[in-house]
């Protein structure tokens, strides 16, 4: 049965057992050998991390002109749980989980939260079986195939809203930074914009200039559906 799961990933395990643990949940290990360490637990943690670097990797290069908030959102969007989980969908990942009793009664093998989790330990073993290279080719076929559309152009995000909002009369736009992060030579700045004192948008970005720039493009968004 885990070869049919095999054939639906693309990738033919020499060490089988790593597969089997990352289909293996914590209520299971817990369960069957009072022992979480035989979850997927670890090999989660490691696959949201490689999950994380291609698909960064992947933005980074195809998007040259996008902002570091466009690109986080993107990302945020590609490995979310409901995208992780309807990439299990797919697989039929649900099938091939060993759960326990408890969750097993209360629906575990459909609930995205055990089905992303599982997404995220495959990519692990593949990785820990034989390198990169399977991790990469299962990212590339199963989540970089939803890469999100966006406009290529850098657009003055602040300037675009300005013009929208004086649509109106007594319109008045106020930017406010709200925090900072990181060490000196990588902060990360969280910036509001408000809109007749009301709060309309919130950006982040590596300098105060490009988190209002991300701050403007996402009240652009809320408040101007189709103007992005």
């Amino acid at each position: 049965m885990i070869k049919d799961l095999e054939n639906a990933i693309g990738y033919k395990f020499k060490n089988i057992t790593l597969l089997q643990n990352a289909l293996t949940h914590s209520s299971y290990a817990n369960e069957h050998w009072h022992d979480a360490l035989k979850s997927n637990e670890r090999l989660e943690f490691l696959g949201d991390s490689i999950l994380g670097m291609v698909v960064a990797e992947h933005l980074y290069r195809s998007f040259p002109d996008r902002l570091e908030g466009d690109l986080t959102r993107m990302r945020a969007d590609m490995v979310c749980e409901q995208s992780l989980a309807r990439i299990a969908e797919r697989l039929a990942l649900g099938n091939y989980l060993l759960l326990g009793n408890g969750e097993e009664l209360s629906g575990g093998r459909s609930r995205p939260s055990i089905m992303a989790d599982a997404v995220e330990s495959v990519i692990a073993a593949c990785f820990l079986d034989g390198g990169m290279a399977p991790a990469e080719r299962f990212i590339q076929r199963f989540v970089l195939c939803n890469v999100p559309s966006v406009q290529m152009k850098n657009r003055d995000y602040k300037t675009a809203l300005q013009e929208l909002v004086q649509q109106k009369k007594n319109q008045q736009l106020s930017y406010r930074l709200v925090g900072e992060s990181g060490p000196d030579h990588d902060k990360e700045f969280a910036v509001e914009v408000s809109l007749n004192g009301t709060v309309v948008g919130k950006g982040i970005g590596s300098s105060k200039k490009r988190a209002e720039q991300d701050a403007a493009r996402c009240a652009i968004e809320a408040l101007f559906p189709g103007e992005q």
